[in-house]
């Protein structure tokens, strides 16, 4: 018997990518978001750089409000991802508002 779906592909071909169900599944997307606003990433639907650092800003300080939210309660590793992703974001939104200034 053929296990392929009515369009002919194979049901494990047709399933959408699932995220593992860890902490690094919430953080991830939004760092990933917050990169692409600084403009050091390529925006996937436009694949150009491009900046908006008051929504960079926004998603930064999404990720300090889960950080608060979440004190305490992380493992080693999940505080450590968190913290090391606030680090090189805050780090790099001030080398882009300072780049501005000048």
């Amino acid at each position: 018997m053929d296990d392929r779906t009515k369009n002919g592909q194979d049901p494990e071909e047709s399933r959408e990518f699932m995220p593992p169900l860890e902490f690094s599944s919430i953080v991830f997307p939004i760092y990933t978001q917050a990169l692409i606003k600084l403009g050091l990433l390529e925006d996937p639907r436009t694949n150009q750089l491009e900046t908006n650092l008051e929504y960079a800003r926004r998603l930064i300080d999404i990720l300090d409000l889960l950080r608060d939210r979440t004190k305490g309660n992380l493992e080693p590793e999940e505080e450590n991802f968190l913290e090391a992703v606030l680090s090189q974001l805050k780090l790099n939104y001030l080398k882009k508002v300072e780049a501005i200034k000048l």
